[in-house]
């Protein structure tokens, strides 16, 4: 067992980041079957997008030059119709939203703001704008335009996008193996029974659902036993997976044997210990080709230290165009006081563009509400020691969006 020493936050993550060395192998797939999954190569507009010029709406359509205060309807034009006759002086078309425009017409007039007259007349508003409601063919995406770059997740509406151009088959990345532990003989699952001695294994399923809400599928492996033997062995046939990841069994406990049991099996680690609170037992490093992050074993500091460092690394092992944190400016709500010589990760609130401290920051890496009554991270580095009130700050997006 190292002794845990303390690495900076930022040398950390970029060691971290550093083990990233290639791409995932890339695969073809149907896009009914692409959600959450990443383009592999870029797309490439297939088909001017509108393919056609079309009425944004139900109305008449006019020649601007030519109109008059009253026109008679020559022909009504449905979505799907392809009629291209011309338009006489005082004549205009009914048209349906989404129908192609003839040539003849370039101004479409609301059914609401024009007025039916009798004898199939149509009195037109004089203050009407040349190309009102005309949709350009290519206006929103012409052919030849790059869609998507390679390492863009993909969402509902990329999927609709694809669908658009016809586009039914897609190169995306073959989804990378992560593989999940827990430690400890006194864990129970939530589907067991538990009594006061005996605590439930939060930090499987809190750390594979972050990871499955950023785009990243998890196995759980299981609760690594208590036992020096028995976790070399485990360990020995985990290597299949590309990321292996635990909680707890790292800190200087004398039932603490992940550590040892990884050592064993060839583990090289980047660092064991960071210099922040919470979380300093935090260990990163590689197993022959299998990236390794034993994260600590209280709730918060786990949840928090995986989101922190494993979600950027995840990522870009996975492809992603964009795989660092999502950031925004704030002010402090209050002035708050942190210990120096270390970096604090201090969790809160973002509102009306203020950030607001959760419990005064007096919580313990042990516990989970905390991580419930947040939305926002902020990473204090270790030079400072003390924020004022409306102090400027860059905040991480800790969940949703804003």
């Amino acid at each position: 067992m190292q002794k845990l020493t303390s690495t900076p936050l930022n040398t950390a993550m970029k060691l971290t980041l550093d083990l990233v060395e290639k791409k995932p192998l890339k695969q073809w797939i149907s896009i009914s079957a692409a959600l959450g999954r990443v383009l592999a190569s870029d797309i490439v507009c297939q088909k001017n997008l509108p393919s056609f010029n079309n009425s944004a709406l139900d109305g008449y359509a006019i020649k601007y030059s030519t109109k008059e205060e009253k026109l008679r309807i020559k022909d009504t034009i449905f979505a799907g119709d392809s009629k291209d006759d011309a338009l006489g002086i005082g004549e205009c078309f009914k048209i349906m939203t989404g129908a192609k425009i003839p040539k003849s017409a370039d101004t479409i007039v609301a059914f609401e703001d024009a007025q039916l007259l009798k004898d199939g007349l149509v009195q037109i508003p004089k203050n009407i704008k040349k190309g009102n409601a005309f949709r350009v063919k290519g206006e929103e995406l012409a052919k030849g335009e790059t869609l998507f770059k390679k390492g863009t997740f993909i969402n509902s509406s990329v999927l609709a996008m694809l669908a658009s151009q016809g586009i039914s088959q897609i190169q995306v990345y073959k989804k990378i193996s992560i593989g999940v532990f827990s430690t400890g003989d006194e864990l129970k699952e939530p589907w067991e029974s538990a009594n006061d001695d005996e605590i439930y294994n939060v930090n499987s399923t809190s750390l594979i659902a972050l990871f499955g809400e950023h785009g990243l599928k998890a196995d759980y492996c299981g609760v690594i036993p208590d036992n020096l033997e028995q976790s070399k062995r485990y360990f020995a046939q985990m290597k299949k997976y590309d990321v292996l990841v635990t909680t707890g069994g790292i800190s200087m406990g004398e039932a603490d044997f992940v550590e040892d049991a990884l050592l064993h099996n060839g583990l090289k680690p980047l660092f064991h210990g960071l210099n922040i609170k919470p979380g300093r037992p935090t260990m990163i490093g590689k197993m022959d080709s299998t990236i390794v992050a034993s994260m600590p074993g209280n709730p918060l500091a786990a949840y928090v230290n995986a989101f922190l460092i494993l979600i950027p690394l995840l990522k870009k092992l996975q492809g992603f165009l964009e795989f660092e944190h999502k950031t925004l400016k704030a002010k402090m709500a209050k002035e708050l006081q942190l210990k120096a010589n270390r970096t604090n990760l201090v969790l809160g609130s973002y509102r009306d563009g203020k950030f607001f401290v959760t419990a005064e920051n007096r919580y313990g890496s042990g516990m989970i509400l905390p991580m419930v009554q947040s939305n926002v991270l902020l990473v204090v580095p270790d030079d400072k020691n003390f924020l004022s009130q409306d102090e400027e700050i860059n905040l991480i997006v800790f969940k949703g969006t804003f």
